[in-house]
């Protein structure tokens, strides 16, 4: 607005009232952006609270060390659960990602030691014996948490209510338990962004994806609590791949994290090379991407539930795309369908993903670190 233009607003008043200096030249420098026109600083966002629940894990150690290099993120705790490897060996791997990254600040909690209803399985062929590529970490030199895990998620979620987002990239016992025991928890938690499930494949059986057949029971609490839910799966996380040039792209910098990540990666490319596969697929570091900025996918409302009894079936995320189902009726010992039924969606599935930019972010925030 010119001073002409303030003049003509105050002559027009019906009590006209003299306008200080100070508050002319104080509007007027709001409206250029400043005494050089240029825009005035903003705060920087409020970092978003985030627990990560963890099996690492070779992608779970990348998703980690993203996250504790990503300012938009303030990890509380980490929780630790069984999967790719033992509770015990999760555990020390854990504490050794948050020395190599010197965050001790940041609690680490042991967890469940094994599914709700099932023999627990591991993956040390993918992750090597240690879970980590058999690429040594520094010896941990953080304590653990004496809390149990699925308590500390239930204390802090509490202790901040509406402002927690649960990241859970493993398989989803811990946070199922804490549902079990304080189901309170669930309209206080602000989201529950999911590493785990395909609407379309699997990567375990024909149909079901590692995180979610390791523990279906608990899986299918976690997608039914009533809470916000955004599913990163292999829908997604498939079409994300590591590759020979992305790899080259890190190994240009180097710091104690970006080359532990080096070899990582070169560990999970020549892996994936084994079996005809052009670069590793991200999966869990893509889970904490989305965490951070959304728009790396495009998700869909939908219903899922979680197959726990199929024989072929078992761990199948089954999602309905159209929130719908025929509605049957029995009649002379038949069932007619006599219309539709609507069912309620429970789950954001993310369902495209731009690979290429969250790629070049992952590097970029690894990268001489």
């Amino acid at each position: 607005m010119s001073m002409r233009s303030f003049r003509q607003v105050a002559s027009k008043s019906r009590r006209p009232f003299p306008l200080p200096a100070a508050l002319i030249v104080l509007s007027i420098l709001l409206l250029s952006g400043g005494p050089t026109g240029t825009v005035l600083a903003q705060d920087p966002p409020v970092p978003r609270p985030v627990i990560i629940d963890t099996d690492p894990g070779t992608d779970d150690a990348m998703a980690i060390l993203l996250a504790l290099n990503s300012p938009e993120l303030d990890v509380k705790a980490f929780t630790v659960v069984p999967g790719n490897v033992t509770a015990g060996q999760a555990l020390i791997n854990t504490l050794g990602l948050v020395t190599l990254a010197g965050r001790c600040d940041i609690p680490v909690a042991a967890g469940a030691q094994r599914p709700l209803a099932q023999k627990l399985i591991t993956a040390e062929f993918v992750h090597g014996e240690d879970g980590m590529g058999n690429i040594e970490l520094p010896s941990p030199a953080c304590d653990v948490d004496g809390r149990f895990g699925p308590d500390l998620i239930i204390e802090m979620v509490h202790a901040m209510p509406g402002e927690i987002t649960l990241i859970p990239i493993g398989p989803l016992t811990n946070i199922a338990l804490a549902v079990l025991k304080d189901p309170s928890i669930v309209p206080l938690v602000k989201e529950v962004v999911v590493m785990g499930g395909s609407i379309t494949e699997g990567n375990v059986t024909a149909v079901a994806e590692a995180n979610i057949y390791n523990d279906p029971e608990a899986a299918q609490v976690v997608f039914h609590a009533g809470w916000k839910v955004t599913m990163v799966g292999l829908d997604v996380t498939h079409r994300t791949n590591f590759g020979a040039a992305h790899l080259e792209r890190l190994s240009a910098t180097s710091g104690r994290q970006n080359d532990f990540a080096k070899l990582v990666m070169r560990f999970l490319i020549d892996l994936s090379a084994q079996f005809g596969a052009d670069g590793t697929p991200m999966h869990d570091p893509l889970a904490l991407g989305v965490a951070i900025d959304p728009s790396f996918v495009d998700t869909r409302h939908m219903r899922v539930d979680v197959e726990t009894r199929g024989e072929f079936t078992r761990g199948m995320t089954v999602g309905n795309r159209y929130n719908a189902v025929e509605h049957n009726e029995e009649r002379d010992g038949r069932l007619v369908m006599t219309g539709i039924d609507r069912v309620e969606p429970n789950v954001h599935v993310a369902v495209e993903v731009d690979a290429e930019r969250f790629l070049s972010f992952f590097i970029e925030r690894l990268a001489g670190r």
